[in-house]
C-alpha cells in the first residue's frame, strides 16, 4: 500500500509540474460537480497549479439551485396540512420566503431528515395513518433512486406518501452558461455522478456545439489532476473540439440503461426554475401523470407565485462560475454555515461552504 501511496504522489506532482510548464496565459476551468469542489479545496490544488490557472465552481449543487418557491411550497403543506416532511439534511437551512424547514421544525412541526430516498418507503408502510412528504432535490444522479422509490410504491399500494420533487438537469443549465455572450470558460471538468447515469456521450455537445474542451472525470486525487492535464493540454494546443471520459472505469458512453429506464418511466422533462437564475428550458423532471396520485403539487393545494427572495448575496454568480465566493461582500461578513444568506453556504457542496471550511478560495 505504501508503494502505490508514493507511486501516486509522483504521478502528481509530475502531472501538476508539467501542467504548470504548459501555461503562459490565463485559463478558466469550470468544475461543475460539488464533490469535484470539495476534492479539489481538501487537495489544495489551487495552491499547487499556476496562478495563470483559474478553476470556477459551476452550478452542479443541487440545494444550491432548488428555487426559494419550492421551499415555500414545503413549509406551506407543513402549516395547513397534519403531515410528516422527510428530507435530506442539506435542505433544513435553505431560506424561501417564509422561513427554513429548520425554523419549522423548531417550531414543533414533524420534519424528519433521511439519508436515502428508499427509507421514506418503510417509513410510509410503518405510519400508515399518517400522510408523508419526501421533499426530493437533485440531479441526474437522484432522479433514478426516486423514480424508483415512487414505483414501489405503486406497486405496494401505499397510498400516504408524496413527492416534492425538484429534479434538475445537467445538459440544458450548461447550454445556458455556454450561450453567454460573456462566457469566458476555456475548459470543463464534467461531473463524473451524472455521466455515470447518462454516459460520457451526454456531455459532447460541450465541443461539439461550442468548441469548448471538456473531460468526464472520477474524484481521486489523480482523476482530476490528470482531468487537468487533459484540458490544459488542448487549450494550450489550440484543440478546440477535444472530448475524453477518463472515468471510463465507472462512465460508459451511454451511461446507465436501468436508470435511464426508471427515469423515463416515472417523469416528463419539461421547463425548470433555477435559484437566483430564473427559468431554463427543458432542465427538469416532474412526475408523470401515471404517477400523479403521488405528486405533491396535485395532491395539495398550494400557492403558486413565483415570489424572489432578495438573497443580498451573489450565489447566482458564484454558480454560474462569474465570481468566486471571496468576491462577495457577505462571505465570512454576515455569511456563514451557521447563520447563511444564501445557498452556497448552506450545503456541504456549496462552493461558498466549501470555501469557508477549508480556507481556500473557491
Amino acid at each position: 500500500m505504501r508503494r502505490k501511496i508514493d507511486i501516486d504522489k509522483d504521478l502528481l506532482t509530475n502531472l501538476i509540474n508539467e501542467v504548470n510548464s504548459m501555461v503562459t496565459e490565463e485559463i478558466k476551468i469550470m468544475e461543475v460537480c460539488g464533490t469535484h469542489t470539495q476534492m479539489i479545496a481538501k487537495l489544495g490544488l489551487r495552491t499547487l497549479l499556476s496562478s495563470k490557472i483559474k478553476l470556477l465552481s459551476g452550478p452542479g449543487c443541487p440545494v444550491c439551485v432548488t428555487e426559494e418557491r419550492y421551499i415555500d411550497w414545503a413549509i406551506e403543506i407543513l402549516n395547513r396540512y397534519n403531515v410528516t416532511v422527510v428530507t435530506f439534511g442539506d435542505l433544513m437551512k435553505v431560506r424561501g420566503r417564509k422561513g427554513s424547514l429548520l425554523e419549522e421544525k423548531g417550531k414543533g412541526k414533524d420534519v424528519r431528515i433521511i439519508y436515502s430516498p428508499l427509507d421514506i418507503i418503510d417509513i410510509a408502510e410503518k405510519y400508515r395513518g399518517k400522510q408523508i412528504v419526501f421533499l426530493g432535490v437533485g440531479f441526474e444522479t437522484t432522479a433514478p433512486i426516486i423514480a424508483l422509490a415512487t414505483k414501489t410504491a405503486a406497486e405496494r399500494g401505499i397510498d400516504n406518501l408524496y413527492f416534492l420533487t425538484s429534479l434538475k438537469l445537467m445538459a440544458p443549465i450548461l447550454h445556458y452558461i455556454l450561450k453567454e455572450s460573456n462566457n469566458q470558460i476555456h475548459g470543463f471538468i464534467c461531473p463524473g455522478h451524472v455521466a455515470t447515469i447518462k454516459g460520457s456521450d451526454y456531455f459532447k455537445f460541450i465541443n461539439r456545439k461550442y468548441h469548448v474542451p471538456a473531460a468526464v472525470c472520477g474524484f481521486e486525487a489523480v482523476d482530476i489532476v490528470a482531468g487537468i492535464y487533459y484540458l490544459v493540454k488542448q487549450i494550450t494546443q489550440g484543440k478546440e473540439d477535444a472530448f475524453q471520459n477518463l472515468y471510463k472505469r465507472c462512465v460508459s458512453p451511454q451511461g446507465n440503461t436501468t436508470a435511464n429506464l426508471l427515469i423515463d418511466e416515472v417523469f416528463n422533462i419539461l421547463d425548470g426554475e433555477w435559484r437566483g437564475i430564473g427559468n431554463i428550458e427543458n432542465s427538469s423532471l416532474q412526475i408523470k401523470e401515471k404517477y400523479a396520485r403521488f405528486d405533491a403539487r396535485k395532491v395539495f393545494v398550494l400557492e403558486n407565485q413565483q415570489v424572489k427572495v432578495s438573497m443580498g448575496c451573489d450565489c447566482k454568480d458564484i454558480l454560474l462560475g462569474k465570481k468566486t465566493p471571496r468576491e462577495c461582500k457577505l462571505f465570512k461578513k454576515g455569511c456563514n454555515p451557521m447563520s447563511p444568506q444564501g445557498p452556497c453556504m448552506v450545503s456541504t457542496e456549496g462552493a461558498c461552504s466549501i470555501d469557508y471550511r477549508y480556507g481556500e478560495e473557491v
